[in-house]
């Protein structure tokens, strides 16, 4: 017995957009809630990141399958009246639009819980709600930027951005936690609470390492490309046929092991200049030299035999199409309207069959307002 729709009666509104909240929606839906996905009434504007869907956009539809969808203007009376009724019935709240956005409207926990004691608000921001963090616009490279993490990505030469929204999806997935651990609050208070996530206090915590450097150690980390700043030899070495693959030694007894099977020179390990990870650090250009000497000497797949032969955490430099056709990859085909799209399934696998359909602008408007309505 696995997991299988263990929010089965949970109702969640979520007034999202892009990429942080739908994608905490996704796993809450994914769980078995009920997500009714509130769009404005020219739809979340990710629904126009592209039209690879047969006109509709692909990326929206990897983070909102399972929702309903209904289409909503906060200005007309009439939908905010709306809105007040699915709260008064909801068990979570979940948006990410502009800090006070909502707030100006009443939409706040204390004003919502007085008619609904068990809500669970939670807002995600960009910066926090507080001073400057309250004007300020946040999309997932700013926040990368702003919290640090391209000054440790890149190069020497050019910091560089991580080539995912990892800033909305790791907001996102936090969210989800949160959620979660509220859910479990109420269970035993029967109060909803209000939560705050800020997209920077993610990346801040998740860039506790080279923070963590910086106060106590020699410095941050440096940028080394495909190479680790603090481990040698982990990193990535080119082989004969113009491929590269990555290695990763954590201690002396892995170095020994490769020095002996994979380089077949017992005399490194010996030697005091690469005894100790400090010192291979310190002498990085050496050991890689000596490395790539013996790799540029076979083809990956050779590599890959002998590394796994040694028991060598090593790993291929994959390309999106070599992710497309990997032996690991799960994956789920999704329905889009007339469109099948496939992506890869979520980590976290579960008994039964996952929700694969994908709404519409507006799918559901019509059904939830006469739920719904006054």
């Amino acid at each position: 017995m696995g997991l299988n729709n263990e929010l089965e009666g949970v109702m969640v509104v979520s007034v999202e957009q892009a990429v942080s909240a739908p994608y905490c929606g996704l796993l809450l839906a994914d769980s078995g809630a009920r997500v009714i996905k509130v769009e404005r009434p020219e739809g979340d504007f990710a629904r126009a990141y592209d039209k690879g869907a047969d006109g509709q956009g692909v990326f929206f539809a990897w983070i909102n399958r399972g929702k309903e969808s209904v289409c909503v203007n906060l200005d007309e009376p009439s939908d905010a009246a709306l809105l007040q009724n699915m709260l008064q019935r909801a068990d979570v709240f979940l948006h990410n639009l502009a800090p006070g956005s909502l707030a100006k409207r009443g939409f706040t926990g204390t004003e919502l819980r007085r008619d609904n004691p068990r809500l669970i608000t939670c807002e995600i921001t960009g910066y926090g709600h507080d001073g400057e963090a309250l004007e300020k616009k946040a999309y997932d490279l700013l926040v990368q930027a702003e919290s640090g993490l391209c000054a440790v990505t890149g190069t020497p030469e050019m910091p560089a951005r991580v080539g995912i929204s990892i800033c909305d999806i790791a907001t996102g997935l936090t969210a989800y936690s949160a959620v979660l651990r509220a859910l479990i609050q109420r269970g035993r208070t029967g109060v909803g609470i209000d939560l705050s996530i800020s997209m920077f206090d993610v990346m801040a915590d998740w860039m506790n390492m080279p923070l963590l450097g910086h106060r106590y150690l020699s410095g941050a980390p440096a940028r080394t490309g495909l190479s680790h700043a603090l481990i040698v030899p982990y990193g990535a070495y080119s082989t004969s046929d113009g491929s590269k693959i990555m290695i990763a030694i954590q201690n002396n007894r892995e170095w020994r092991n490769f020095c002996d099977k994979v380089l077949e020179r017992p005399d490194l390990c010996l030697d005091p200049k690469y005894a100790n990870n400090p010192d291979r650090v310190a002498n990085r250009s050496a050991v890689d030299e000596a490395i790539e000497a013996v790799f540029q000497e076979k083809d990956r797949d050779e590599l890959m035999a002998v590394l796994g032969a040694a028991r060598i955490a090593c790993a291929r430099l994959s390309s999106v199409e070599d992710l497309t056709q990997h032996t690991f990859l799960r994956n789920l085909q999704i329905q889009f309207g007339g469109a099948e799209v496939t992506v890869a399934d979520l980590p976290v696998q579960i008994d039964g069959a996952r929700a694969t359909e994908v709404p519409v602008l507006n799918q559901h408007g019509s059904s939830i307002r006469q739920e719904f309505g006054s």
